[in-house]
C-alpha cells in the first residue's frame, strides 16, 4: 500500500482538498474503512486541522495499516483477548523492535484507538480490541486553576503505554554558542537562527517567504539593533491552524537574511524552480522539506556531539524570552502572553511550560535574551553572515 496526499485537483463543491491523506491499496483503490475515517475525522468533523494535522493523521494510520498488511493481519480480527489483539501487536512492535518513544507510541495509538471507536459505532465491529478504563483528572493550580475541574472522569484505552513525565528540551548558553560558531551551509545557519531567535516552527521557518525579507536600513522608521515586527500570513508560509500571528526579527538577523536572498538564494535558484517562494533553498534550489530540516539538526548534532532537533531551538526561545520579559523593568506587557502569541501557541496553559523551566533552572543558567544571548548571536553573524563568508557549504 501507499500513502500519497491529494493534489489541488481534489475538488469537492468547489473547494479544494489539497493536502489530503490518500491510503493506496495494491489494488489501486483506497483501503477502506481507514479512508473513510480520515475523510470524517479531517473534514466532516468540523474540527479546526491544519495541513499538518492532515499529514500527520495520514502517516499515523498509514504505519498501522502498512503494519497490519506486512503481516497479513486484517485490522477487525477478532482475538481470545486483548493483549493478543492486532492493536497490542502493533503496539509491542512500536515499543519493543522499533524502540520508538513512548510518546511517539501513544500518538499513533490515541488516533487508532479513535478510528476503532468509530468502526464501533457504526457497527463495523462487535467489540473492541482494548480495554478501557476510568481516570480521574489531575487537579491544577495556578494561573488557569479556576477553569479546572477536579475529580472529573474520562475514558482511557488501556492498550496505550506508560508514559513518564519528561522535561521540556531545550539547549543551554553553550550549546547555543557551539552551534553558531559552527562551520556549515548558509541555509542552515539562517535556518537554525529563525527558530533559535524568533520561536518558528520547524514548517514555519522552512517556508518563511522571501517577500518578507528587507534591508533594514533603507526601511524608514527603524533604528539599527531595534526588533523588527513581521506579520506571519498563512496565505504566504505554513502556519499551524492557518492562524496569522506576528513574530519579532532581531535587526542582525534581517540583515543577515537580506544578504542571503541577494547572493546564496539566487545562486540555489538557478539549479531548482525559480518560482519557489520560500526564503531557504537547499543547494539544489529547492524549498527545504520536513526531513531535511530533520536531516539539518542532526548534522548539528553530529558536530557538536549533543542533542539538537528543532522544536528544542523554539523551546530555547520559549524559555529564555519570558526569562528576560519577567526581569526586564522596561516591559510593561504580561511576559507569558507576549511569548504565547509570538509563539502562536492557542492556549496560555501550553506556553506555561516555559515557567516551569525556569522555576527549575539555577540563574546562572539563565541569560536575558536581550543582551548577553543577543550579542553572542550578532558576533557571530559579523563574522559568518551578514553578506560575509558563511563557510563551506554541506550537500543534505
Amino acid at each position: 500500500m501507499r500513502l500519497v496526499f491529494a493534489t489541488k485537483d481534489l475538488t469537492l463543491v468547489g473547494r479544494s482538498f489539497e493536502g489530503f491523506p490518500l491510503l493506496i491499496g495494491s489494488d489501486g483503490w483506497p483501503v477502506e474503512p481507514a479512508q473513510s475515517f480520515l475523510w470524517h475525522t479531517l473534514v466532516e468533523s468540523g474540527e479546526s486541522l491544519s495541513d499538518l494535522t492532515w499529514e500527520a493523521y495520514g502517516r499515523r494510520l498509514y504505519d498501522y495499516f502498512a503494519f497490519l498488511e506486512a503481516n497479513q493481519l486484517a485490522w477487525d480480527q477478532e482475538s481470545p483477548a486483548h493483549g493478543l489483539s492486532v492493536l497490542s501487536r502493533y503496539r509491542d512492535w512500536s515499543s519493543g523492535e522499533l524502540a520508538l518513544d513512548p510518546g511517539t507510541v501513544n500518538n499513533r495509538l490515541t488516533l487508532i484507538v479513535r478510528f476503532y471507536r468509530w468502526a464501533k459505532q457504526r457497527n463495523l465491529i462487535a467489540v473492541l480490541p482494548f480495554g478501557e478504563k476510568k481516570v480521574r483528572a489531575a487537579s491544577h493550580s495556578g494561573l488557569l486553576s479556576h477553569v479546572a475541574h477536579p475529580g472529573a472522569e474520562s475514558t482511557k484505552a488501556s492498550v496505550l503505554v506508560r508514559e513518564r513525565r519528561r522535561l521540556t528540551k531545550f539547549l543551554t548558553k553553550d550549546q547555543v554558542k557551539d552551534c553558531l560558531g559552527l562551520e556549515t551551509d548558509p541555509s542552515h545557519q539562517i535556518l537554525f537562527h529563525l527558530m533559535v531567535r524568533t520561536g518558528l516552527r520547524s514548517c514555519e521557518a522552512r517556508s518563511f517567504p522571501v517577500k518578507y525579507v528587507f534591508n533594514p536600513k533603507l526601511r524608514k522608521g527603524l533604528r539599527h539593533g531595534q526588533m523588527i515586527s513581521v506579520e506571519l500570513d498563512p496565505g504566504d508560509m505554513h502556519i499551524k491552524y492557518d492562524r496569522p500571528r506576528t513574530i519579532d526579527v532581531p535587526w542582525s538577523l534581517m540583515e543577515s537574511m537580506w544578504s542571503y536572498s541577494l547572493h546564496y538564494r539566487e545562486v540555489r535558484k538557478l539549479s531548482g524552480d525559480s518560482n519557489v517562494s520560500s526564503l531557504l533553498l537547499t543547494s539544489q534550489g529547492r524549498q527545504y522539506s520536513k526531513d531535511s530540516v530533520v536531516d539539518v539538526m542532526k548534522s548539528y548534532e553530529r558536530k557538536c556531539g549533543f542533542y539538537v532537533r528543532a522544536h528544542m531551538l523554539r523551546h530555547t526561545y520559549g524559555t529564555y524570552t519570558l526569562m528576560a520579559l519577567r526581569k526586564s523593568k522596561d516591559f510593561a506587557g504580561e511576559p507569558l502572553l507576549y511569548v504565547r502569541d509570538r509563539l502562536g501557541h492557542s492556549d496560555v496553559q501550553t506556553t506555561m511550560i516555559y515557567l516551569h523551566l525556569i522555576n527549575q533552572l539555577e540563574a546562572q543558567s539563565v541569560l536575558a535574551y536581550e543582551d548577553e544571548i543577543d550579542m553572542m548571536f550578532m558576533a557571530n553573524s559579523s563574522k559568518s553572515t551578514g553578506g560575509r563568508d558563511y563557510g563551506s557549504a554541506e550537500k543534505l
